[in-house]
């Protein structure tokens, strides 16, 4: 697949993208700013937290920090709902996002999104087998698949380490995009052209094409894993944003 030529902050400001938030504007302690972000605990509620804070970030002095707790209701997230709404059929996000600790063996989600034409359930992205990956809730099909094969082309995240994962979503004709730290990941990658052990699950609902409607970062364990993780420099565009700024 072709690469769209990723932006840089001296050619695209941040401040002219749909969203662009390094949680600078309001005082640490504190939940991230209401104009951009609403707290989200589907379905229940339980022990997950999440703050504003000053003891990490990628850049400037703050980021949000999350203490993920290991069963369902645990899950926490901040949500934006207007960003893409304005960008139309290619969606594509940037963040940068730090662990407390390896992604483990059971399923978890840092990243979701609602998916209006698949039965309104989410796409998500976390973890599974130790790696990065993809998974649709309303079948719960991975990308990867989750096999020797496909977690080997897939990447394992850094623990306390700022890592930017980008994803493009083409909504048009139903294809995902992943990079991380600016490099292509081959097992995160669905073109429409089957590769065993790789999309083939993803591709067996046929003709799927997202319709989404949310922007979701946070922690949700579905195998008890907790985690205290930090997101900044959160970016979503019409166009790759790249992980400059």
């Amino acid at each position: 697949m072709a690469l769209p030529e990723a932006a840089t902050a001296g050619a695209v400001p941040c401040s002219s993208l749909p969203l662009c938030d390094g949680f600078e504007s309001v005082p640490a302690g504190g939940p991230p700013n209401a104009a951009l972000w609403s707290i989200s605990q589907p379905d229940c509620s339980g022990a997950g937290t999440l703050t504003v804070d000053a003891t990490q970030a990628h850049s400037g002095k703050q980021s949000v920090k999350v203490n993920g707790g290991g069963g369902y209701c645990d899950h926490i997230f901040i949500s934006n709902a207007s960003a893409i709404a304005a960008l139309g059929p290619q969606v594509y996000t940037r963040v940068f996002v730090r662990l407390g600790a390896p992604l483990g063996a059971g399923h978890v989600t840092f990243a979701a999104m609602k998916d209006g034409a698949d039965k309104g359930g989410d796409v998500r992205m976390g973890g599974q087998d130790m790696v990065l990956m993809y998974n649709r809730q309303s079948d719960d099909a991975t990308l990867p698949v989750m096999s020797p094969t496909g977690t080997g082309e897939s990447v394992a995240l850094a623990a306390d380490t700022w890592t930017c994962i980008e994803s493009h979503f083409d909504e048009t004709v139903g294809t995902i995009d992943t990079w991380v730290d600016g490099k292509e990941i081959a097992g995160l990658v669905e073109n429409g052209t089957p590769v065993a052990d790789v999309s083939t699950q993803w591709l067996s609902v046929a003709g799927w094409k997202p319709l989404l409607s949310d922007f979701r970062l946070g922690w949700e364990s579905y195998s008890g894993q907790t985690m205290t993780l930090w997101f900044d420099d959160v970016a979503l565009a019409a166009h790759r944003i790249g992980c400059d700024l």
